[in-house]
């Protein structure tokens, strides 16, 4: 006899598993726990064979007579449902948001980027997670991205909120080129989310302040490898992290060279920094404290990694700079300023020596030249100019 919805409804559970059939194979089971679960009793391949449908009344007695008879039409077509089920299952976890946005950190890795960049990619995509992460991609829409954006919003990081967009996207392009996606929804949100308000890294430009500064370095109380650090960041220039992370085996002291590896530099190849006779001195003074390992600032918890991201700053506050006077990153846009100010030198040369990377194309197909010899006669000069404002404090 066929079950209906009454019957369904007044089940009560005994003793003992209670069966109520409604044919074709379709069972509610009555568990003594009160739970009432849909099961499809079947053979496959000579076997007897069960398949779960679902509970009552979550899933109606329509809604599992119509699973019943979707499972049947498997059946006549010679398909175990609930191997169809596995696999569709296997398919969904493995065209996810969260399986893809792997694949894509897995490409990124393979191609060689920074471990900087990873973790940043790695940090963003845990926001998108929660909310994408288990979805099927091609599932995910705008309403959906947006969701996971404004989690991060909310928090008052405007400017995460937007890199995570431009994360997103990308995943969603790899998943296009690998044919499980067809469109990138995040194109769809550019001006749904707060711009933030961007303000450049403090920096001193004036000629006696900045050798205000120097002077201040120069009598800093702190490890005397941080001290050298900043010395080496003012003649140098270079983004903090290069030079925190510097290894003995990049510097050429007898052509005064360092060269930095791709590895470590934002634009993705490797930059040549003509060493001053100053710089020098500092190394071979910073090769005394720390020469017998790899690292030129080693941390002092482990000789296998570098000082943190944090020291040059935290060396600048206990000077009495505040953050809106002076940063460890400060130190380019200061020789930038003056080194194009003076008037000495192209500005080719000057945007070489600072490792930046034209954003015009076709300019950029232009702007290929080293400036080798013009950026270490400018790199001396630098050299020679700052140790003349540290002495006099004025401009020479």
């Amino acid at each position: 006899m066929a079950l209906s919805d009454v019957k369904c409804r007044n089940a009560r559970p005994a003793s003992k598993l209670l069966k109520l059939s409604d044919g074709g194979g379709l069972q509610l089971w009555v568990q003594p726990t009160g739970s009432r679960l849909w099961r499809l009793a079947y053979r496959f391949d000579g076997k007897q064979k069960l398949l779960a449908l679902g509970s009552y009344p979550l899933i109606s007695l329509a809604e599992a007579r119509k699973a019943c008879d979707d499972a049947k039409r498997l059946l006549l077509s010679g398909i175990d449902p609930a191997q169809e089920r596995k696999l569709r299952k296997v398919g969904s976890t493995k065209d996810s948001f969260r399986s893809i946005a792997e694949e894509y950190v897995d490409k990124l890795k393979k191609e060689g980027r920074a471990d900087r960049t990873i973790t940043k990619v790695k940090w963003l995509l845990d926001f998108a997670y929660p909310t994408c992460g288990h979805k099927c991609i091609r599932d995910i829409d705008a309403a959906t991205i947006l969701a996971a954006l404004r989690s991060v919003e909310v928090r008052g990081r405007y400017e995460s909120a937007r890199r995570l967009r431009s994360t997103i996207g990308s995943v969603f392009r790899y998943a296009i080129a690998t044919a499980r996606a067809d469109t990138d929804p995040t194109s769809a949100l550019r001006g749904a989310l707060i711009r933030p308000i961007v303000t450049p890294r403090a920096a001193i430009t004036d000629p006696k302040a900045l050798g205000g500064l120097l002077r201040a370095i120069e009598t800093f109380d702190g490890q005397p490898p941080t001290r050298a650090a900043l010395r080496l960041m003012a003649l140098l220039f270079p983004r903090p992290g290069e030079l925190r992370a510097a290894e003995w085996g990049e510097f050429d002291f007898e052509s005064s060279v360092w060269t930095i590896p791709e590895a470590r530099m934002k634009m993705r190849r490797p930059h040549r920094v003509p060493l001053s006779t100053q710089a020098l001195n500092i190394l071979a003074e910073l090769k005394k404290m720390s020469g017998a390992g790899t690292l030129l600032f080693p941390s002092v918890r482990s000789p296998s990694r570098p000082i943190s991201d944090n020291t040059l700053n935290a060396a600048l506050r206990r000077m009495g700079y505040s953050k809106n006077e002076a940063t460890a990153h400060g130190f380019r846009a200061t020789a930038s300023t003056l080194l194009n100010e003076c008037g000495k030198w192209h500005p080719d040369a000057v945007e070489r020596q600072l490792a930046h990377i034209e954003k015009n194309d076709v300019r950029r197909a232009y702007a290929r030249a080293e400036h080798w010899e013009e950026r270490v006669k400018m790199m001396q000069w630098w050299a020679d100019y700052l140790e003349k404002i540290e002495n006099a404090g004025t401009r020479g």
